[in-house]
C-alpha cells in the first residue's frame, strides 16, 4: 500500500506541477492510447532493447516501423489538444497560458522524438535496410 500512496503522490505533484489533466482524468480517446501503450509499446520495449543492443537483428526493422508510425501518430492527436483545448471547465487544472502548454508538450516530446528516431533508423540505415540476395536453386 505504500508504494501505490507513493506513485500516487508522485502523479498529483506530476499534474499539477505541469498541469497536465490528461493523466488525472483521462478522457477516452487517451486513455484508449494508455490501454495501447500497456499492452504493445511496453512489452514491444524489451524486444527492442534486445534486439538493438543484439545489433543487426534486421527482423526488428517492421515491428519497429509499426511502433514508430503509432507512437508518432498517438502525438499527432496530443498535440492540438493541448495546444487549443480550453481547460477552464476542466475537473483538474489544465494549462492556462502558452507557456504552460509548451512546457507540457515538452514533457510529451520524447514520444514524438524517439519514436521519429527509430522510424529514420528503420528506414535509412543500411544495416535494417538492406535487401538480402537469395541463392537462386
Amino acid at each position: 500500500m505504500g508504494d501505490q500512496m507513493g506513485l500516487t503522490e508522485v502523479l498529483k505533484w506530476y499534474t499539477a506541477e505541469f498541469k497536465d489533466p490528461l493523466m488525472l482524468d483521462p478522457p477516452a480517446w487517451f486513455f484508449a492510447f494508455l490501454c495501447c501503450e500497456a499492452v504493445f509499446q511496453l512489452p514491444f520495449f524489451f524486444v527492442a532493447t534486445y534486439a538493438f543492443f543484439k545489433g543487426s537483428c534486421k527482423w526488428i526493422r517492421t515491428p519497429a516501423i509499426i511502433y514508430a508510425t503509432h507512437v508518432v501518430t498517438s502525438f499527432v492527436v496530443i498535440v492540438p489538444h493541448i495546444l487549443f483545448s480550453d481547460f477552464s471547465k476542466s475537473k483538474h487544472a489544465g494549462p492556462e497560458t502558452l507557456r504552460h502548454r509548451l512546457t507540457l508538450l515538452s514533457i510529451y516530446a520524447p514520444y514524438l522524438l524517439i519514436p521519429l528516431l527509430v522510424l529514420f533508423t528503420m528506414l535509412l540505415s543500411p544495416v535494417y535496410n538492406q535487401v538480402e540476395k537469395r541463392k537462386k536453386n
